[in-house]
């Protein structure tokens, strides 16, 4: 699959959520952060979400919407959200197809050993459904503010 770019159209999606299916579509007119993460309840993937859950209210005056990702079934993110108080949705792509589409899907290494897993990006999508910016290998402190400062750019072109 080719790798994704900024201008590029945002593959389509549906993921399953806490209250039923997430579309792309469902975004249409309106940024999306798009956020891919490995595992609920991490130290680093719940630090992450509480940062966007921090912002969201900026998110929203914005006027852009924020969407977390992981294989993590809808009953993980329940309880991640309920247990950190999390404010930001969260989507279940249990077979990966979404994360595989946005090339978040990568071989990893950690003390020697290689293995298959998702890794910490980030997409805006403006509400034309195009990828404005990409962050890769997303290292958590300060990220969520990098983000909104890139949407607040976004609208107010």
């Amino acid at each position: 699959m080719a790798e994704l770019t900024e201008g590029a159209k945002a593959p389509d999606f549906e993921l399953q959520g806490q209250d039923g299916p997430i579309r792309l579509a469902d975004y249409a007119g309106k940024p999306l952060v798009l956020y891919f993460y490995p595992k609920d309840d991490t130290s680093g993937c719940t630090r992450e979400a509480l940062d966007f859950t921090a912002l969201a209210d900026d998110f929203q005056k914005a006027g852009a919407a924020v969407l977390g990702v992981s294989k993590d079934s809808v009953k993980s993110h329940a309880k991640f959200v309920e247990k950190h108080g999390l404010t930001v949705p969260l989507g279940s792509d249990p077979e990966g197809a979404v994360v595989e589409r946005y090339g978040a899907w990568v071989e990893k290494s950690m003390y020697g050993r290689k293995y298959m897993g998702i890794d910490r990006s980030t997409f805006l999508i403006d509400g034309q459904g195009v990828i404005r910016r990409i962050w890769r290998k997303v290292k958590v402190p300060g990220h969520a503010e990098a983000v909104l400062k890139a949407v607040k750019e976004l609208t107010a072109g």
